[in-house]
């Protein structure tokens, strides 16, 4: 169950927030509920940080009239515990916007309160996209990859993952090679290993690869053709490993 969201300060309008998000879920039947309704960033975020049971829906007001958290800062510690919840502002002041690239907080939505039938609508819209989301995820592999650094927070599908890989140009530089993107990030191979499901493995000191991704293993020449025709490399030291590891889960590789 997703659970949902929301921080305003202002009494009102909070309360018609509530009624939408109730009758939302309740007419649709999402599978969600309203976990916590608050004008108080912390209670919010003490929330989130020791009860909260996964990913979740928010609703935050930017201009929260709070001595040390807005509702950018805010939305930027909820990331620190929840890098999959979806976060939707909603605000009069539309020249703010920008600001949720500075806070880095892949915000979902930025709604003005300019109408509140609009808002209304548009929040509709955020909830039925949240449930149609998760619900195809739920339907799919449903096992994913989440590396928290401090430039971005990474999520991504196992099964979309091809392979991982160094960057030489770079020292301690990683790219996710996925089937629609590429991914660079901070990081080592290593620290990697353990945090990966059991289709991945280590063939090379500068790859990691995603062993139901392979096309065809060449264990002469060390090459790993994988099913977008990039190539990988495996070590001489790794062969034999690697090998009997396919065999055992997939059967020979030609």
């Amino acid at each position: 169950m997703i659970e949902v969201f929301i921080c305003e300060d202002e009494v009102n309008q909070r309360s018609e927030l509530v009624k939408h998000v109730e009758n939302y879920i309740m007419m649709e039947n999402f599978d969600m509920e309203l976990a916590l309704s608050t004008g108080d960033p912390e209670e919010l975020l003490s929330y989130v940080q020791f009860g909260g049971e996964g990913m979740g829906l928010y609703f935050l007001d930017v201009d929260l009239k709070h001595p040390r958290l807005d509702g950018l800062e805010l939305a930027q510690k909820i990331r620190e515990y929840d890098p999959r919840g979806f976060i939707v502002f909603i605000t009069t002041h539309a020249e703010l916007s920008y600001l949720t690239f500075t806070y880095k907080v892949e915000a979902m939505d930025y709604i003005i309160k300019d109408d509140f039938d609009k808002v209304r609508n548009r929040i509709f819209d955020c909830m039925k996209s949240v449930e149609e989301r998760v619900g195809r995820e739920r339907k799919e592999v449903g096992k994913f990859f989440t590396m928290k650094t401090d430039e971005k927070v990474i999520h991504e599908l196992y099964d979309d993952i091809l392979f991982l890989s160094t960057l030489k140009s770079k020292a301690r530089r990683i790219i996710l090679h996925g089937q629609e993107r590429q991914v660079e990030f901070y990081g080592t191979l290593k620290s990697l290993e353990d945090s990966l499901d059991e289709r991945f493995y280590k063939t090379h000191r500068a790859f990691i690869v995603n062993t139901d991704k392979i096309v065809s293993v060449n264990y002469v020449s060390g090459i790993i053709t994988m099913v977008n025709q990039e190539e990988c490399l495996l070590s001489t030291r790794s062969n034999r490993d690697f090998r009997d590891f396919i065999r055992r889960r997939r059967g020979d590789i030609d």
